[in-house]
């Protein structure tokens, strides 16, 4: 496979493929390289296990009306459902429904977190979420619980002035057919003909002379840049190396931003046994056993006789390191919980993702570490002049999203462009 490109994107999700069509669609000479088997990274629409599409990773269009993805879903004719700012919902408690009183409670406690942590970080301090958080509340199980499905870690690892830097409009609204295959569908629109060669992780980068030289198990590549977008775990851990090493300062910043744990477990039922209308969201905490971690779902998704549950931060990682089967039992309890034992034999088929146990992703999404809220800037840096860095974590506002991704990745290819249009001025 030794050959020679104008560029080399490394790594297929929705950055590298973004970056990668926007190049292939300019008629640069571009390699896009994917170490799995599959494109999409963690945008990643499964259909085999259920025979109707659910999102194994990112799900749903966040800030909606300024997501380019929502307007692409617009003019592909693919539906997502529509729905406003977080509303009281129905919350089961461990042996009852909460009450009209009792959800509002729980939404001001929720909210009210949230805005401690925002309040914090507007006020500059880069403290861990945990510090701000009402801990007298008795809902303080719950607020902890989103915090960790919004970051995907527990608020003791979450940066306060980090958190207040994303950009939010609180719409954020369910791809029918599957985030995962929107971004696929989008790459595919901007350029039909672009090629990714699966199965082919680059080990070694080396950027040491007048271009750049990647190491591939199927051969050498040689380009005269590289746009690097991979998880950051895939740097911290080394599974990408560079030589030279990177600047320190780099290096440093892919450690202040790992990724988080955030997981799914889906079920799929012989027929409807919630009787609610599809796209229902609920929460669970059970007020009987304090040493159990809430969970929520969504029931009914699109219509589809299905409840797929979130999982988030420390409780997830756990559950994923236990496997499967402890993953499945501990959604299902809290199912069985709400609508009783006899569900258990409407279960046909249920599905388990395990992204931080993914050795070529390692988690969900970054979030910066407490005191190293400024190092995600750093992200934004190019090496040598000649390596570009793309993806969720390099995005300055839209970090954790699909959409953050792809407009980093598209970043990347402009300033590759403009780079190559001097050169041939």
């Amino acid at each position: 496979m030794s050959q020679s490109f104008d560029v080399v994107v490394i790594g297929a999700g929705a950055a590298g493929l973004a970056a990668g069509a926007r190049l292939r669609a300019a008629g640069v000479a571009v390699a896009v390289v994917e170490a799995a088997e599959r494109v999409g990274g963690r945008a990643h629409t499964d259909v085999a296990a259920f025979g109707v599409p659910w999102d194994k990773g990112c799900h749903w269009l966040h800030s909606a009306s300024v997501n380019p993805f929502r307007i692409a879903a617009d003019e592909l004719g693919l539906g997502y459902y529509q729905r406003g700012n977080r509303q009281t919902r129905a919350t089961h408690l461990g042996d009852r429904w909460a009450d009209a009183a009792e959800r509002q409670a729980v939404w001001e406690a929720i909210d009210g977190a949230f805005a401690a942590v925002k309040h914090a970080g507007e006020q500059g301090r880069d403290i861990a979420a945990s510090e701000v958080l009402d801990t007298a509340s008795p809902w303080l199980r719950m607020s902890r619980h989103w915090l960790a499905l919004m970051s995907a870690t527990e608020a003791e690892r979450v940066s306060t002035l980090d958190y207040v830097a994303y950009s939010d409009t609180a719409e954020n609204y369910p791809v029918e057919k599957g985030y995962g295959a929107l971004v696929l569908a989008v790459a595919a629109r901007a350029a039909p003909d672009l090629e990714v060669t699966l199965g082919c992780p680059v080990e070694r980068l080396d950027w040491s002379g007048p271009g750049v030289a990647l190491d591939t198990p199927k051969g050498r590549l040689s380009a005269r840049y590289a746009v690097v977008a991979v998880p950051t775990t895939a740097i911290a851990r080394g599974r990408l190396r560079f030589a030279p090493d990177l600047p320190p300062d780099l290096a440093e910043a892919f450690e202040a931003l790992p990724l988080g744990s955030a997981e799914k477990v889906a079920f799929q039922f012989d027929r409807d046994v919630f009787g609610v209308p599809p796209v229902t969201y609920v929460d669970t905490i059970d007020l009987r056993d304090p040493s159990r971690i809430p969970v929520n779902f969504t029931l009914n998704p699109f219509g589809h006789a299905m409840a797929i549950a979130q999982l988030g931060g420390a409780n997830a990682e756990r559950l994923v390191g236990e496997g499967p089967a402890a993953m499945v039992d501990f959604a299902l309890a809290a199912l069985v919980d709400a609508y009783g034992a006899d569900i258990r034999a409407r279960v046909l088929r249920t599905a388990t993702t395990g992204w931080v146990a993914d050795p070529l992703i390692g988690g969900a999404y970054s979030c910066a570490l407490p005191g190293k809220a400024h190092m995600r800037a750093r992200l934004a840096q190019v090496v040598g002049d000649k390596v570009f860095f793309a993806g969720e974590a390099v995005s300055p506002h839209y970090y954790s999203t699909a959409h953050g991704a792809h407009e980093t990745g598209l970043a990347a290819a402009d300033a590759v462009l403009a780079r190559l249009a001097r050169h041939a001025a």
